[in-house]
């Protein structure tokens, strides 16, 4: 039994049935009112770092709605403690992220679209949708008049050549639906001319592959004493690590107040890791095609298109799942089972040495990892978001992306330069898949400064007689836009932040660095019209002082919006940094040039970064590590 729920947890099914219940009896709630999401309303960070209790902290929600009737927006805060409705505000002329209820009607309002059935009579002599699919994609912004005053959809649609068939295969290139998602109805069909359909099925179910390689023998991981971890709520201690998980309808898995216990003491790193927006640009300026930019974070919502994990499957050995509390945007509750899956897996060598002069060499410790995962699905691609924590101390985030290209048809005979042919008439344009995401730092307390670290060539001379020297050179940065910058291969280039006010044994600033991995810039020009609403990938990192406001690198509200909002606009302020409390932005990219072996299902690909601790440790904190029991005939090599 919970003495009590960590402040930072994210609302409970209870909970949200009665922010739900509030807001519905508040008078501001009507039959055409959306419920776009109900989240916890985070308490104030001094709560969490200060004197006061948690448990004497209380439980507010935040919620987003949209009035369909009046294509209005609010925001919404109420207590839960005393069961009132706290603040109700309109938010003009912006677009939240598009619900999952509207996802489905969407779809089923271009299927019964009289305007639709006739484009597709006129384009292949039937107008029977049953074989149709529709994926409600985003309408963007490109300067109309109605992508600013309408909540709009531009849904892409493929026919299916039987009701299992894998419809992403067949693309119907030439017909092109626009939803006022206001009114639910389809306000025109655009054609731009008549392809046919892709001759060749593309299926990747088990039931559809005709041949299979022979089964591979089981793999069998067991823990037969449990796992290392405990779970108290949402709170999770594992290995000299504690930390509470997080999950909302935007963002989806989200980490909060992760610390260290190092010899006793209880030493913060992170207040808040997440993921605020993720763009996927196309490259192919064709009529069909140049619109499609996905802002999967803002548009779509990630914690709405989380799946329910399956043991053997998503996850592999002893699993503990957590599930994710939302509402329906009709306020009915929706619970997704298994949201976030955690578990432990080996990871290979820890660390390991053998000395040839010692009678008991080599000693050797296995890395064993905690694994906290979620996996999204947004209309035909999956992301996977795999936190890492390591007994090291250090914290990495994998993203993997599988899941099926958004594909286009091509004439018969037809190639086009901005994709590549995966199967007869079938292309895959080029894309790119840019990542957002925020890390709150709390190194040893909130008060924080960053250093751009470069690895340096000393210059020939009396004091580099052999031409070997170089040097890691470290410049602390002291605003917004001294600190907003690129990664730079040249100079090996890392991040390090440190708190200033705490000295390890060496009397050095303790601090974490920063390792990027695979990135890669913005291939549109900057005129771009998702470029203006992504200001993010302008730059690789961002460091802002933290404000609690700021939570989304492409602003509150990126669906359908102009532009200029979020990093872009906050760090204009060019507002000090050094030694505050600050959040450090990074924005990665995935430039994904597709290839036959893409099809028909996409083999997982991966991208993210890692956190290292550098100067926060007297020494390697996985020295304590035990040795694992030996299993070699002679009683083992882990000494």
């Amino acid at each position: 039994m919970l003495t009590h729920i960590h402040p930072l947890e994210p609302l409970s099914a209870g909970e949200v049935r009665q922010a739900v219940a509030i807001l519905q009896n508040s008078g501001h709630v009507n039959s055409t009112t959306r419920f776009v999401s109900v989240s916890l309303k985070e308490p104030p960070k001094a709560c969490i770092y200060g004197d006061i209790q948690t448990d004497q902290i209380d439980r507010d929600a935040f919620a987003v709605l949209f009035d369909n009737a009046t294509n209005a927006c609010h925001e919404a805060v109420v207590s839960l403690k005393e069961n009132r409705l706290v603040s109700w505000k309109h938010i003009p002329g912006v677009q939240p992220t598009m619900t999952a209820d509207e996802q489905v009607e969407c779809e089923q309002a271009v299927l019964a679209s009289p305007e639709f059935k006739a484009a597709l009579k006129r384009q292949f002599g039937t107008d029977d949708t049953s074989l149709v699919m529709v994926d409600i994609w985003s309408a963007g912004n490109y300067g109309a008049p109605e992508e600013s005053t309408r909540r709009m959809a531009r849904p892409l649609c493929f026919m299916r050549a039987d009701p299992t068939d894998n419809g992403y295969a067949r693309p119907i290139e030439g017909i092109r639906p626009v939803v006022d998602l206001n009114e639910m109805r389809v306000i025109r069909v655009e054609e731009y001319g008549h392809w046919p359909l892709p001759p060749l099925p593309g299926n990747y179910a088990s039931s559809r592959v005709p041949e299979k390689r022979p089964a591979i023998k089981p793999l069998e991981i067991t823990q037969p004493e449990g796992p290392s971890f405990q779970v108290e709520g949402r709170v999770v201690r594992w290995q000299n690590w504690s930390l509470v998980v997080g999950f909302n309808a935007r963002e989806g898995l989200t980490l909060h107040d992760i610390r260290y216990n190092d010899g006793g003491k209880e030493r913060s790193i992170l207040y808040r890791a997440s993921l605020t927006e993720m763009v996927v640009p196309y490259g192919d300026p064709s009529a069909t095609q140049f619109r499609k930019n996905a802002f999967d974070v803002g548009e779509y919502g990630m914690g709405m298109c989380a799946n329910s994990l399956e043991l053997g499957c998503d996850c592999l050995g002893l699993i503990h799942y957590f599930d994710a509390d939302l509402t329906t945007s009709r306020g009915e509750p929706l619970t997704i089972k298994n949201a976030i899956c955690m578990h432990e897996e080996d990871y290979g060598i820890l660390w390991k040495h053998t000395d040839r002069r010692l009678p008991e060499t080599p000693e050797v410790r296995r890395s064993r990892r905690l694994v906290i995962s979620s996996v999204s699905t947004v209309e035909n691609y999956e992301y996977g978001f795999f936190w890492h924590l390591y007994q090291d101390g250090n914290i990495q985030l994998e993203l993997k992306l599988t899941g099926i290209l958004s594909l286009g048809t091509l004439q018969p005979g037809e190639t086009s330069k901005y994709g590549a042919m995966i199967a007869p008439q079938l292309y895959a344009p080029v894309h790119q898949h840019f990542f957002n995401v925020r890390l709150d730092f709390a190194v040893d307390g909130t008060n924080n400064s960053v250093q751009r670290v470069d690895v340096v060539q000393d210059e020939p001379g009396p004091a580099n007689p052999h031409g070997n020297a170089f040097s890691a050179q470290a410049t602390t940065l002291k605003t917004e836009k001294e600190a907003r910058d690129h990664l730079n291969l040249q100079t090996a280039r890392t991040w390090k932040v440190v708190n200033p006010n705490v000295r390890n044994a060496l009397g050095s600033p303790v601090g974490y660095k920063f390792l990027p991995m695979d990135n890669s810039f913005p291939m549109a020009q900057p005129s771009a019209w998702w470029r203006k609403r992504a200001g993010f990938v302008d730059y690789h990192v961002w460091v802002t002082p933290f404000d609690e406001t700021e939570q989304f690198a492409a602003g509150d509200y990126p669906n359908q919006s102009q532009g200029g909002d979020g990093l872009t606009k906050w760090t204009e302020q060019d507002r000090p940094i050094e030694n505050t409390d600050l959040v450090f932005w990074y924005t990665f990219g995935h430039t994904h040039i597709p290839r036959p072996e893409d099809y028909p299902v996409m083999p997982t690909a991966y991208i993210g970064f890692l956190l290292k601790p550098n100067g926060f440790f007297t020494m390697n904190p996985a020295n304590d590590v035990p040795p694992s029991p030996g299993k070699a005939p002679k009683g083992g090599c882990c000494h």
